[in-house]
């Protein structure tokens, strides 16, 4: 389990974020949500280091995860930031190799396992025709699964994705949210920052609902809606459609 304990963030003095405590169960996907500006990016950077902690404490399976260095960090987490403004201008399979960085030693030498890791990253996410092409000639489906492998040759339990699926069309963002599923399905712990509410109902077991850089209230879906905390935060009204056995969900 990830856990934030009365977690403060500040840069230059001015206060981001101030005594957040939140969970993040394992082998489940957390979706973290909430309004322009309430904290969701803030939050999840701190386990990069983009976000300064201030105060506070943040344990990683009853360890220490802030006493570890970023290496061991990356060993133990993998993180995918928000789209870049910059695409690499390098081979797909270059790209994916970076997420085996934290293993590599001072020689920066490729092990059999390495080699392993990178092709069945590259094999999960279907981009194995794309290795020697160059990432910045991608679509922007295809880039996505690209950095998703390099996010999974990193082989780590927890994988933290922000915004992962915005600049997707419909079908890439299936697909993608698929490729979720099935992480969890491996016994993955995976948490995401969407804005579209609806998929984030449909594929989380957990919600962490944020609003004035404060966590709102964290559940299961179903709770959420059932005390309309969604409709509160975001102002909005909620309508629940069933069909073939699936829900699907409106926001007006």
């Amino acid at each position: 389990m990830l856990e934030f304990h009365n977690v403060s963030v500040a840069v230059q003095h001015t206060s981001l974020l101030s005594n957040i405590s939140v969970s993040f169960p394992k082998g489940q996907i957390t979706t973290v949500v909430g309004p322009n500006g309430c904290g969701k990016t803030t939050l999840l950077q701190v386990l990069n280091g983009s976000s300064k902690v201030t105060s506070g404490e943040i344990y990683l399976d009853d360890i220490d995860y802030l006493s570890l260095s970023l290496q061991e960090r990356a060993t133990k987490l993998a993180f995918l930031p928000q789209v870049r403004t910059i695409i690499p201008a390098l081979p797909v399979k270059t790209l994916v190799e970076h997420g085996r960085f934290p293993y590599l030693g001072f020689l920066r030498r490729k092990s059999a396992l390495d080699t392993q890791m990178v092709e069945q990253a590259m094999e999960f996410t279907h981009i194995e025709q794309f290795a020697e092409q160059y990432v910045d000639t991608l679509s922007g489906g295809i880039r996505q699964r690209a950095f998703l492998a390099m996010v999974l040759a990193q082989d780590c339990d927890y994988i933290v994705l922000d915004e992962p699926s915005t600049y997707l069309d419909l079908p890439g963002q299936r697909e993608f949210l698929k490729l979720l599923s099935t992480l969890r399905n491996q016994g993955k712990t995976v948490i995401v920052v969407l804005h579209d509410l609806n998929q984030a109902l449909r594929i989380s077991d957990r919600l962490v609902i944020m609003k004035d850089r404060k966590i709102a209230a964290a559940g299961t879906p179903s709770e959420c809606l059932q005390q309309h905390i969604l409709e509160d935060v975001f102002d909005v009204s909620c309508k629940c459609f069933q069909d073939e056995g699936q829900s699907f969900y409106f926001f007006e």
